[in-house]
């Protein structure tokens, strides 16, 4: 069963010279329900495609699993109210589980909805080290570049991207979700999918730099984080903790850089 990842809905119209009848695309959103081993630990709210890379995603940035070579067997099982991704996973993840557990609904707003430890909000991360370097021209035009790979956007207007940037400043692949967390987290799956590797590239975003972004871009291994719009300060110093490369406001004509500017080739002399 395939969902439509948009819809056709009638409107009403009101602008300065009047109303009328309208039809627009729509994005849909479902509930996706993560199940591991049967017991559910989160349901989230997402667009309906890329459901494989979604899951794989999601449970390696939230600690679910280490790699994907630790899932037996994924089930994407469509009812319906919504869509369950189960996992089946090799022994000994019991613990895991149960430190992770989520219980409640995350709207697409919140990458934190469920978790009952604030310990778990802002989990410590790992260092990033890395030698990967961008030229500034590539970062400042990433999303630029990122606008070509986003056609449920261009039908709908209400959707974010995520986006694995080439050291050549192309776009090697992206994913589309109406949630900002759930575009990363089908990027990192399908990366992890193919057996790519995370640290030879930079994620390009279509929103604003919140905690989970910068926890989920670590959590993969991507030494290099560019969006189009504002970091918070806590990610800000998070990115710095763990070793992230955080670009800001890139926009075509430049970007601003907040942690770790060492691996973007500026050529300003306080960067090097």
């Amino acid at each position: 069963m395939r969902r439509p990842t948009a819809l056709s809905t009638p409107g009403l119209s009101v602008q300065r010279d009047g109303a009328r009848t309208i039809t627009r695309a729509l994005p849909a959103e479902v509930p996706v329900a993560m199940v591991f081993d049967g017991s559910t630990q989160a349901v989230m709210m997402a667009s309906p495609d890329d459901l494989e890379d979604f899951a794989i995603g999601f449970a390696l940035t939230e600690g679910f699993i280490d790699s994907p070579d630790q899932v037996e067997e994924l089930e994407i099982a469509h009812h319906p109210k919504g869509i369950e991704a189960r996992f089946w996973l090799n022994h000994g993840h019991g613990a895991v589980l149960a430190a992770r557990r989520r219980s409640m609904a995350g709207p697409v707003g919140c990458g934190l909805c469920g978790i009952d430890s604030i310990d778990q909000a802002i989990r410590p991360l790992p260092s990033l080290a890395s030698d990967l370097r961008f030229d500034a021209a590539h970062v400042a035009r990433a999303t630029e570049a990122l606008r070509q790979w986003q056609p449920l956007h261009d039908r709908t207007r209400a959707v974010h991207a995520a986006g694995q940037l080439r050291a050549d400043g192309s776009i090697a692949r992206a994913r589309e979700d109406v949630g900002r967390h759930n575009a990363l987290d089908k990027l990192i799956g399908a990366l992890a999918r193919d057996g790519e590797d995370a640290g030879a590239c930079a994620f390009v975003i279509t929103s604003r730099v919140s905690v989970e972004m910068v926890q989920k871009t670590v959590m993969a291994g991507c030494p290099i984080l560019i969006a189009v719009s504002a970091p918070t300060a806590l990610a800000v110093e998070l990115a710095e903790q763990a070793g992230l490369t955080l670009a800001a406001f890139a926009r075509g004509s430049g970007f601003d850089l907040y942690a770790h500017p060492h691996r973007i080739k500026t050529g300003a002399a306080d960067v090097a």
